[in-house]
């Protein structure tokens, strides 16, 4: 990839079989981002499958499980470069048991773009992921009204979608009107790149610079410090290796830093990043940094660094605004789910419920409900039962959403609006 060009993280959300791979695929080829020796061969590959159409979803799904069911499982990350951005693309899953992976998406992208099948229009999950993009806090969504060629490309039947869809985004996004909403046909390659001719009637952008308009993402560099461990490494000869991605501020050689909740100090040797030593890390740089005066015993996944003078917040409890997106019953003060953020996974107590929302206005509609379903908006108390690093959305808000997990489904998602600190 071009250096020097800003990077923005996308991700395509909306209802299963809407269409997000075979546009993300179709796109990828478009703007020529693989060779024709991978087209040839996932071709080749898909008429053993005996399953010809599906071709430019091939392009991301990965595996052969993924390509036998048609289906997307687990988040895919690719590249593509426009002659104004790097782009890297998170296609999340439509399906309902593999939002933890859309919301793991949802919580590091910079743009969204959901598609609606124009045949379908709005479904249960066009809607859930909008709220979500909401929630984990992305501004730049694009809509993209997918499979205009079963409408036959007409005018009329797309502006009813369009106006249904207005009507659903407009409960998130109070800016609708002032989106971009394109009329596409994935599978044709219509409106991708190019403007068609089977639309005269359509004059607004083409899906390729509707992205290219999306604002550059501002990097958080006047923000403390906060890089979540992904993992540590001990290598012979260096010492200690934590790696993870910097979320805000700067990281330079000579910091001194904390390990929260670990509650380690240490100092900063050196930061490399694709096996190169970086002078500072920023916001996006995914580094490995040794650190002096630190075993590897003493920290672990889940630890968020910062600076020793402005340590990353650890909760003795914290309250959130979630959404219940599944539960077979009811959820009531004392359920103990496990907590999805930034890299941690740490099992949680609901200590309270003090308010069930309109999820469509954010309106209150009850104080201290006992229960709180599926489908329901709440702000809740949780208590962590183990350490944990979280923090406020208006003080981090790249620190702030997660995912609540139980019995291998997601809950809930959620953003932390304030946190008790925990005395150290």
């Amino acid at each position: 990839m071009a250096e020097g060009k800003p990077h923005i993280n996308l991700i395509f959300i909306g209802h299963v079989d809407s269409g997000k791979s075979t546009t993300v695929g179709r796109l990828l080829y478009e703007t020529g981002s693989f060779t024709e020796q991978e087209k040839a061969k996932i071709e080749k590959e898909m008429q053993t499958l005996g399953k010809v159409e599906f071709e430019f979803a091939y392009f991301l799904d990965t595996s052969t499980e993924e390509r036998k069911k048609g289906v997307t499982i687990d988040l895919s990350h690719v590249k593509f470069s426009t002659d104004k951005y790097d782009f890297t693309i998170i296609d999340a899953p439509g399906h309902v048991d593999f939002i933890k992976n859309m919301i793991t998406g949802a919580s590091e992208a910079d743009a969204a773009v959901l598609v609606v099948d124009g045949k379908e229009g709005v479904m249960a999950q066009t809607r859930e992921h909008t709220f979500l993009a909401k929630i984990f806090g992305i501004k730049n969504l694009i809509i993209a009204i997918n499979k205009l060629d079963l409408l036959g490309y007409d005018q009329n039947k797309y502006n009813a979608v369009r106006q249904d869809v207005l009507k659903m985004v407009k409960m998130y996004y109070p800016n609708a009107e002032s989106l971009p909403m394109i009329p596409i046909a994935a599978r044709e390659g219509v409106n991708l790149i190019k403007k068609s001719d089977k639309m005269p009637w359509y004059t607004g952008p083409t899906l390729l610079e509707a992205l290219n308009s999306i604002p550059p993402p501002e990097k958080p560099v006047n923000l403390p410090l906060r890089v979540p461990v992904e993992d540590v490494y001990s290598i012979q000869g260096v010492g200690t290796v934590p790696v993870g991605k910097v979320v805000t501020g700067v990281m330079k050689p000579g910091d001194k830093i904390i390990f929260e909740p670990s509650h380690v100090t240490a100092e900063v040797k050196s930061i490399q990043m694709h096996y190169q030593n970086l002078d500072q890390a920023v916001p996006g740089d995914n580094i490995g940094f040794n650190v002096r005066g630190v075993e590897k015993e003493q920290i672990k996944r889940g630890d968020v660094v910062g600076p020793v003078s402005n340590p990353p917040t650890v909760a003795t409890e914290f309250t959130a605004q979630i959404i219940v997106l599944y539960h077979p019953t009811a959820i009531s003060a004392g359920y103990s789910p496990v907590l999805h953020t930034h890299t941690a996974q740490v099992p949680v107590k609901f200590k309270k419920i003090l308010k069930k929302l309109d999820p469509k206005t954010g309106a209150t509609v009850e104080e201290n409900p006992a229960t709180i379903k599926a489908g329901d908006a709440a702000i809740v108390v949780m208590e962590p039962l183990k350490p944990l690093s979280i923090e406020k959305r208006d003080e981090f808000p790249q620190l702030a959403g997660f995912a609540i997990r139980d019995m291998g489904a997601t809950i809930a998602a959620g953003v932390c609006i304030d946190v008790v600190k925990k005395q150290q």
